[in-house]
């Protein structure tokens, strides 16, 4: 980095504008920058910083304090710009922090917002604009430079008075300082993750403790009185618990199996108890029940003999009736022929009301003699009556001709009248085939049509919903540009804020006794106090969280916004299609949605039009066709017609004669009998009643002769059964129901009887009678106690058993638990170790110095290497700086600081050097650590540095040996540049740039000679 041109417009004490030329004091190598107190020596490297960075250094931008110059006419804005070359490349930054300044309109101040500007310059375009954004400059320079302003000031602008301090710091200022200027902050970050996981795995391993605990409590509470001993006492966490709890866990098992062998036997005694005392209640039972059977059995025995005499009076009617049954058949057969003789009677007298009176009481003989007569007369008729049956049947003939002949004569005059409309019907029908034929091939052109309106007429509608969308989209883009540019006003001025407050920020920090990490004082006389409206680092994290997330916003929203304008874009092409023939015609534009609208709906009416009228071309091809048919139809069942009315009039003819000759026969007949079928119907009626009257009299005396010879029978079977007379027989029937209910009574008494004799002859029974009574109440007492007994046995065996059991299962969780825990254990004893080690709290860590502290030892290492350099020229060989991670007092090891005395040999606390050898000891220390920085920024060149203060304290020896080592930097092709009162320095260095201060604000001379 190598400064051009720095140009300050009220700016600190500069009340215009000053401008500093670095190009021609650089040229020299080491030029001088002084004047008098208060000049503002220290505000152009302020400028400097506040252009790099937007702030100024340290506490010089506390709360309250403000950069513009108070000698400034109220019109001149403050503004600092810094010509300077980066990465290889010339820019220009110009910064201009908040102010107030007269309004434009009225009276009064407003204040205007601070501002950014960042250019480049091109060898062919010349100065191009890059960024007005402070975050975006901010980043840039940040990422040439490749440090932070922290370790831009202590690299660049080197303070002595803070290496002074920095020189005779303990280790932890020098801790602080060093971790701003390397940025251990992710070694930091390392120790508490370590922390973190140690903490996370104690947490795991402590729940995991508390599982296994638990899992012990249920097995206490599941051993009850098996838990012979208490359950560990360990705590979560504690070594040790889970195999405590395990070995606790096998006593108890171990102690529950020994209940559950002792329950066990229990168990079987009062099983054989109870066997016995059920195998004594079985034989009382028993007993009880043989006793009781022949008492029994002897009561039964009585009930028999008592009822002996009924059973024999049942057995003697049973065998009468028995021997009545004989009888049955002749009875039968005699009721069967006087019900035959009562209906033949009664079928003689219903023929005889029907019969002439002369034949009332007439015989079989004279019957039949009189029905053969009128069978005869009817046979004499049939002749006459077929001629006259043929007569009936030419009349019925005659009249269907006629009626065909009307039917024939209807269909051929309907014939004749569809026949004459004939021509005119298949004109019109050939018509309708040819205009459903035209519908079809319309129909084809009309959907094309109307598909196509229909797509236009959905791209409009999405057409105008997108420029409905995009005006909304552009609607949210300008809000949320106006949103991001607020949040990144607001976070740019929380961050100028907070940073004019960073010094009561660090004042927060301070304690009694504890050295200041700016100043390295112990004592803290005025602290900077926060004033109104100070803002934390929270807050502006919060506004710069806020900010981010309002640029995303932005930027979604006008993602969102291409591509609804893209999409609206095609739709508007898809609903245009087409339209320019349009345009011409109506003179308009694209077509609108109601337009499209209207041009769909009408080509769908069109189109349904059409089709509906293709629909029937099959309907009119088929019309036409069945008419063809019907006019061959209607032209054959005319010719058939004719044809038949031909045939019935020959036919008519024929009936004509063969009617005319029946007549001439039937007429003498008819003059005797009206009709010849009536005379003969009359006839067979009165043959088939004489007929049926003479069958009736041979079945009335045949039922007689067969009702006599049923009668002598049932005598003969009466006689042969034992009964005197057939009436005596009948009185002693009984039917099927009544025998079995006697036969029933009878079987009952016998089985009865066989069963008293059978368990008479019992000899268990016999010889159960003989013994005292039985007491089956007694032994089903003993056998209850037994019982109980072995329900409380079981009670307790399942208990035991149970209890063995959930303890085995209990068990086997808890081991499995603490299987489990093995591993999480492992982990938080290795995260454990690792976190101690970082913490420096470990017993392997002999120094006990932090992770942070061993790499920033490392750094100061490195730091103390490169000063060494430079302070051995500076003290003619003498001094040589080391560091030491040796403790001091209690604290950690890691930070020392030791210079090494070459004329005694021996190493010392750099707090014992003098005043000019701790001047030129940190001046070497702090170009040491410019150097480490610099390569640790990635080999950043910086060609442009200042040294603020620390001369006068040298002896001209010396001052001449530390300016030949600021002389050697030009070796490295670097400028420097001395901030100094030393008066011998202006003769020494011939090339200065003098601050003068005057009463209307100070301003600058270049002396270049």
């Amino acid at each position: 980095m190598r400064l051009h041109r720095l140009v300050l417009t009220a700016f600190g004490p500069f009340g215009t504008t000053t401008e500093v030329d670095f190009d021609a004091l650089s040229s020299a190598g080491v030029f001088l920058l002084h004047g008098p107190t208060g000049a503002g020596k220290t505000s152009v490297l302020d400028a400097v910083c506040y252009a790099l960075y937007g702030a100024v250094p340290g506490a010089r931008q506390s709360p309250g304090t403000s950069l513009r110059s108070d000698h400034a006419d109220p019109g001149t804005p403050t503004e600092v710009l810094l010509e300077l070359t980066a990465g290889g490349r010339r820019l220009e930054i110009t910064r201009a922090p908040a102010q107030a300044r007269p309004k434009k309109k009225g009276d009064g101040y407003t204040t205007e917002k601070a501002q950014s500007r960042l250019r480049a310059y091109d060898p062919v375009k010349g100065w191009q604009a890059l960024s007005k954004s402070h975050q975006e400059i901010g980043e840039e320079v940040t990422q040439l430079l490749g440090m932070s302003r922290d370790q831009f000031c202590q690299v660049v602008l080197l303070p002595q008075g803070d290496f002074a301090r920095f020189l005779r710091a303990d280790a932890e200022a020098r801790g602080k300082l060093l971790g701003r200027l390397f940025d251990t902050r992710r070694f930091a970050a390392v120790e508490e993750r370590l922390a973190e996981l140690r903490r996370a795995a104690e947490s795991r391993v402590r729940t995991g403790d508390e599982r296994v605990l638990a899992g012990a409590q249920r097995l206490a509470q599941a051993a009850g009185p098996a838990a012979e001993t208490p359950l560990p006492t360990a705590q979560p966490g504690e070594p040790g618990l889970a195999e405590g709890v395990l070995g606790w866990a096998a006593v108890a098992r171990s102690c529950a199996g020994e209940r559950l062998e002792i329950a066990r036997m229990a168990a079987t005694a009062a099983e054989e108890r109870r066997a016995q005392a059920r195998h004594a209640l079985d034989a009382e039972r028993e007993l009880a029940r043989l006793q009781q059977r022949f008492a029994e059995t002897r009561r039964r025995a009585s009930g028999l003999e008592e009822g002996r005499a009924d059973h024999d009076r049942c057995e003697e009617r049973l065998a009468r009736a028995r021997k009545a049954d004989l009888i049955v058949p002749a009875l039968e057969l005699r009721d069967a022929a006087e019900r035959e003789a009562a209906a033949a009677g009664a079928a003689r007298d219903r023929f005889r009301t029907k019969l002439p009176p002369e034949l009332a009481d007439a015989g079989v003989g004279q019957l039949a003699e009189t029905e053969r007569r009128y069978r005869q007369e009817l046979g004499g008729l049939d002749a006459a009556r077929r001629a006259e049956s043929r007569s009936a049947a030419i009349d019925a003939e005659r009249a269907l001709l006629d009626g065909e002949s009307a039917q024939d004569d209807e269909a051929i005059r309907e014939a004749d009248a569809w026949l004459a409309g004939w021509d005119d019907t298949r004109t019109a029908l050939a018509a309708e085939v040819e205009a459903a034929q035209e519908a079809a091939t319309r129909t084809e052109q009309l959907a094309a049509r109307l598909a196509s309106a229909r797509g236009r007429l959905d791209a409009a509608r999405r057409r105008d919903v997108l420029a409905r969308e995009i005006d909304e989209a552009r609607e949210q883009l300008s809000g949320a540009r106006e949103s991001a540019l607020a949040a990144h006003e607001r976070w740019l001025g929380l961050r100028e804020r907070r940073l004019r407050d960073i010094a009561a920020e660090l004042a927060a920090g301070l304690s009694v006794g504890e050295p200041c990490a700016v100043c390295g004082s112990a004592e803290h006389p005025n602290p900077a106090r926060a004033g109104d409206g100070h803002v934390d680092r929270a807050t502006e994290e919060t506004a710069l969280a806020a900010h981010r997330a309002a640029e995303q916003e932005r930027v979604r929203v006008d993602q969102t916004l291409g591509l609804l304008t893209e999409r609206h874009t095609t739709a508007r092409a898809e609903a245009d299609a087409d339209s320019a023939e349009r345009a011409v015609r109506t003179g308009s534009g694209g077509p609108s949605v109601l337009e499209l609208v209207h041009h769909t709906d009408e080509l769908a009416r069109e189109h349904g039009e059409a089709r509906r009228l293709a629909a029937g071309t099959h309907r009119a091809r088929e019309r036409l066709a069945a008419a063809e048919r019907e006019h061959q139809d209607r032209l054959e069942q005319r010719r058939h017609a004719e044809r038949r009315a031909a045939v019935r009039v020959s036919r008519r003819e024929e009936l004509d004669r063969q009617q005319t000759a029946l007549e001439a026969e039937l007429a003498g007949v008819r003059e005797v009998s009206g009709s010849i079928a009536a005379h003969a119907d009359r006839l067979a009626r009165r043959a088939d009643l004489l007929a049926e009257a003479a069958e009736a009299v041979r079945a009335e005396q045949g039922a007689a002769e067969r009702r006599k010879e049923a009668d002598g029978r049932l005598s003969d079977a009466a006689f042969r059964a034992g009964f005197d007379t057939p009436q005596a027989a009948v009185a002693t029937l009984l039917d099927r129901p009544a025998q079995r209910q006697l036969q029933s009574r009878i079987d009952a008494w016998q089985a009865e009887a066989a069963t008293v004799a059978d368990r008479l002859a019992e000899e268990d029974a016999r010889g159960a009678a003989a013994r005292p009574d039985a007491s089956p109440d007694r032994a089903r007492e003993t056998y209850d106690r037994a019982e109980t007994l072995l329900r409380t046995a079981s009670s307790a065996l399942s208990a035991a058993q149970e209890r063995r059991t959930e303890l085995d299962r209990l068990s086997r969780e808890a081991a499995r638990e603490v299987r489990a825990l093995g591993p999480l254990r492992a982990e938080y004893e290795r995260v454990a170790r690792l976190a101690a080690l970082t913490a420096g709290t470990s017993a392997d860590n002999e120094r006990k110095m932090r992770l942070e502290s061993y790499v920033l030892a490392a750094r100061l290492e490195q730091v103390a290497a490169a000063a060494t350099v430079r302070l051995q020229r500076m003290s003619a060989g003498r001094y040589t700086l080391v560091h030491s991670d040796a403790r001091t007092g209690g604290r950690r090891a890691g930070l020392g600081l030791h210079v090494v005395d070459a004329w005694t040999g021996r190493e010392r606390d750099t707090a014992t050097l003098s005043g000019g050898e701790t001047f030129f000891a940190s001046l070497a220390l702090a170009l040491g650590l410019a150097d480490v920085v610099t390569d640790e920024a990635g080999g950043t060149r910086l060609d442009t540095l200042f040294i603020d203060e620390g001369f006068g304290s040298l002896d001209e020896q010396t001052l001449d040996e530390v300016l030949d080592v600021l002389d050697s930097l030009r070796e490295r092709d670097r400028s420097v540049g001395i901030v100094s009162h030393v008066a011998d320095l202006r003769r020494r260095v011939p090339v200065q740039l003098e601050v003068v201060k005057e009463r209307k604000g100070s301003t600058v001379r270049h002396r270049l000679n």
